[in-house]
Order: structure tokens, then sequence, then C-alpha cells
């Protein structure tokens, strides 16, 4: 009994051992990620064609409220809202929108 507990202690001193220039080697990498929530909402009208589209409000100010100006983010706003891609598509609507974000950062 005495010969198996000084194994097992010998065992697990070796294994806190044999861990400890593992843990002293470590990298750390600090990551920022920032996120950003954007209404993305267009007035349509009844017609297909681009006639009446335009953006709502809500989407004006969520630009706003992440960082953009006043009129960068109503250009933003045209530029999705008449995109002829995105007429009864609001999923390319939300493509178009990742894409400007990513092409140019909110400040």
């Amino acid at each position: 009994m005495f010969r198996t507990f000084l194994s097992a202690a010998l065992g697990g001193s070796l294994l806190l051992w044999s861990g400890a220039p593992a843990a002293a080697n470590g990298y750390h990498y600090p990551i920022i990620v920032n996120t950003v929530q954007v209404t993305v909402s267009c007035f349509r009208g009844p017609w297909s064609e681009i006639i009446w589209d335009r953006p709502n409000p809500v989407f004006i100010d969520s630009l706003v409220n992440v960082g953009y100006s006043y009129p960068e983010a109503h250009a933003i706003g045209e530029r999705v809202c008449t995109d002829p891609t995105t007429v009864d598509r609001p999923d390319m609507a939300v493509q178009v929108m990742h894409q400007i974000i990513a092409q140019n950062p909110p400040r």
C-alpha cells in the first residue's frame, strides 16, 4: 500500500513538473472584437421599380449611433435602399451593408 502511494505521489509530481515549462512558454494575444448592430430598414413602396425607395429613420439613426456622421449615414442608407439587387431581398440588403461596413468602418 505504501509502495502504491509512493508511486502515485512520484508520478503526480512528475506530471506537475513536466507541465510547468509548457505553462511558462504560453503566448498571450489580446484580441479586441467590436460588434455593431445596425437596423437595415427601407421603405419600398408598392412597385418593384426603385421610385419611392428610401431608408427609414431607424436605419439612419442606427448608423449614427454606430459612429457614422449624419451625412454618411444618409448616403449609406440611400445606397443600400436604392440598390436594385436588394429589391424584395432583405438578405441582400444585409449583405450590402456588411460590404459597406467592411470597406468604410465607422469611426
